[in-house]
């Protein structure tokens, strides 16, 4: 789910893509096309997961790394993109900020999975409602931003809201807490890579890290006899199997995305997945709101509705400003400083 700033960083869930100033009508149609894909396809992973049971959160994300490293390097292959992973890895910088990455991907993988698995897909979901507000904090906390008042107001209402379904719950709502600030985190560590990174080989670098250990895991669990990859059958090898393809698509759909629409617009549509989670939870998996759970819920939205207003804002006055900056003559603009 790039961080450009405190706004745009709560409304963009996948880092590491740029976008044009502007496109063309056509592209940009594609554009929330591939967005919506995307941010779909995120959204009905909780029904992919419940097909995989009985195979649990740990030997699901194991299998999530193996297969997606198999199909990055295909796609890598095919895309002719060998090189630029090389120069990823040779570059300390960038190799040791997508380390981290990984692990913080892993450990949102394996939170997320075990939500799921378990009948916690609401809390799931609110760890991606509440990921813009975590974003804006460490935005402040790591690059010394200073938030605009309707982004102070948007924290303290989320911080309330988590207060709130802290009561509901009967305890703090970990699942959701780390999710927010596991996934919050890694888009802080992508940022610093910035642009030198392309989507497929950062995927490629990080699942790379993560194979010997998912490998491991993988191995551990058939010498124990509880692996489900090879004793269930075809069907669920060949569900497993296919991770590494559903990893790998909706973040190929994202690139796709990012490159023809504004910011702005795909932060709008990063809220398709927890929605389209919360929704699936309560109809499809069945599971239970109480009253002080939907109290808590709509106090998040009204702080998302705060957020999404503030940067709806904030992109018209800063378009308008480029816009007059344009008419200016050249003569009369200010002079960059040094």
């Amino acid at each position: 789910m790039e961080l450009v700033s405190a706004s745009n960083r709560a409304l963009n869930p996948v880092p590491g893509a740029s976008t044009p100033r502007r496109a063309p009508r056509s592209d940009s149609t594609s554009g929330v096309f591939f967005g919506m894909g995307a941010y779909s396809i995120w959204g009905l992973l909780p029904v992919y997961f419940i097909w995989l049971i009985p195979a649990g959160a740990v030997e699901i994300v194991a299998n999530r790394v193996v297969w997606s490293l198999g199909f990055c390097a295909l796609l890598l292959t095919v895309t002719k993109a060998w090189p630029q992973l090389i120069a990823a890895v040779r570059n300390k910088r960038v190799l040791g900020n997508l380390s981290v990455a990984a692990v913080l991907i892993a450990v949102n993988w394996l939170t997320y999975t075990f939500g799921v698995t378990t009948g916690q897909a609401i809390e799931a979901s609110l760890g991606y409602f509440i990921n813009p507000l975590v974003s804006v904090l460490l935005g402040v906390i790591f690059l010394k931003e200073k938030l605009r008042p309707l982004q102070w107001a948007a924290v303290g209402v989320g911080f309330a809201a988590v207060v709130v379904l802290t009561i509901g719950y009967g305890r703090l709502p970990w699942i959701a807490l780390v999710l927010a600030f596991s996934f919050g985190l890694y888009g802080f560590m992508k940022k610093r890579v910035g642009p030198r990174v392309d989507a497929a080989s950062s995927l490629s670098i990080e699942t790379a890290v993560l194979a010997p250990f998912a490998a491991v895991v993988m191995i551990v669990l058939s010498l124990n006899g509880q692996d489900t990859l090879g004793t269930l059958g075809a069907g669920h090898f060949w569900l497993l199997a296919a991770s590494g393809i559903i990893t790998a698509v909706p973040l190929l759909f994202f690139g796709a995305a990012a490159r023809r629409l504004p910011m702005t617009t795909i932060g709008l549509l990063q809220y398709f997945t927890p929605v389209i989670q919360f929704i699936l939870a309560i109809t499809v998996l069945g599971e239970q709101m109480g009253p002080e759970r939907w109290i808590g819920f709509c106090i998040v939205w009204l702080a998302l509705v705060l957020l999404t207003v503030d940067m709806l804002r904030n992109y018209g006055q800063s378009r308008s400003l480029r816009r007059a900056r344009s008419l200016m003559p050249a003569a009369a603009q200010p002079l960059p400083r040094d």
